[in-house]
């Protein structure tokens, strides 16, 4: 089936996709970030991941804001509908944007919740700025020093996790991100999901995510957080971050990851426990892959609001 429009060059507008949710745009750390929010109440700060945007948070917006929460679902750096800047996509700037972002929404502190690279980030946000985070969910990505030590001592990990290795290359996996109209997008996120036993990843969904990464500039930027996390690990600058983030976290945390997920191993992401000083939960998705919001949205979605609610989170 042929598309009927090609995704080469599209603009930021085809990321500000309609539904129930509002989008507008804030300043913070120096540069202007596309948000989508819903609700009133306490504040939780969606994070997404790689290949996607904003719009992998759709079903948890309207499941949050029916739950009594202002939720709120940002397009990090250099995605989606947010500022394509030079510089600025090592994960203590990327973490300083999410704070900022908080900020500037006028609340005190917010639940953040990502999943992938949004997770890393969230991590990592929960160390360096912790009285603005209320509380930490995190899905299919382990804690950063946990996922430093898998991908250099894991063999099974560094297999799963190479195409990371592969975006150490020059120009060329900005190329293929878009060629045939972003293609590959559409391949990885089907690759990396699990069976197919839902509704998930249809093809209006690879179509959205396929435009998205074809936004000018957008393949490169979202591709350079993962050569710093490599390109760092041998360098003053990484191993300053991977000292820091020995401090624990000290908020209540949930940790939710697919069994199935082909791309962060069950065996990397377990034991991140170790990094948090405060109540952890762990919840293993059974037949599910790198996509849980996604793939059961209604599990996934069930799962964050009985715990955000829960007054006392249990170990």
């Amino acid at each position: 089936m042929t598309d009927p429009a090609p995704h080469s060059a599209q603009p930021t507008s085809a990321v500000r996709i309609e539904g129930p949710w509002t989008h507008r745009d804030v300043a913070a750390n120096g540069a202007r970030f596309h948000i989508a929010e819903l609700g009133d109440g306490p504040l939780v700060l969606l994070l997404h991941g790689f290949p996607e945007f904003w719009w992998s948070w759709r079903h948890q917006l309207v499941a949050l804001a029916d739950a009594g929460f202002r939720a709120v679902a940002m397009d990090l750096r250099g995605v989606g509908g947010s500022d394509r800047t030079p510089r600025g996509y090592d994960p203590a700037n990327l973490a300083l944007d999410i704070t900022g972002v908080v900020r500037s929404l006028g609340e005190p502190d917010a639940a953040l919740v990502g999943h992938d690279l949004g997770g890393y980030l969230a991590w990592t946000a929960a160390v360096m700025r912790p009285k603005l985070v209320r509380r930490l969910v995190v899905s299919s990505m382990p804690h950063p020093r946990r996922w430093r030590s898998a991908m250099l001592s894991d063999f099974k990990q560094t297999a799963a996790g190479s195409y990371i290795w592969g975006f150490q290359r020059p120009w060329l996996p900005e190329r293929q991100l878009v060629a045939d109209d972003g293609a590959l997008v559409g391949r990885l996120i089907r690759d990396w999901s699990g069976p197919r036993l839902t509704e998930f990843p249809d093809d209006q969904v690879i179509d959205a995510y396929r435009r998205a990464m074809c936004i000018p500039s957008t393949a490169h930027c979202a591709i350079e957080p993962y050569r710093w996390m490599i390109r760092s690990i041998l360098r003053p600058d990484g191993i300053q971050f991977n000292r820091r983030m020995k401090r624990p976290v000290r908020v209540p945390t949930l940790h939710l990851h697919g069994s199935l997920d082909p791309v962060t191993r069950t065996r990397s992401a377990a034991g991140s426990g170790e990094y948090v000083e405060a109540p952890y939960r762990w919840r293993l998705f059974d037949g599910l892959g790198h996509f849980p919001h996604e793939e059961d949205p209604v599990a996934f979605s069930t799962e964050l609001v009985n715990w955000l609610k829960d007054p006392e989170p249990d170990r």
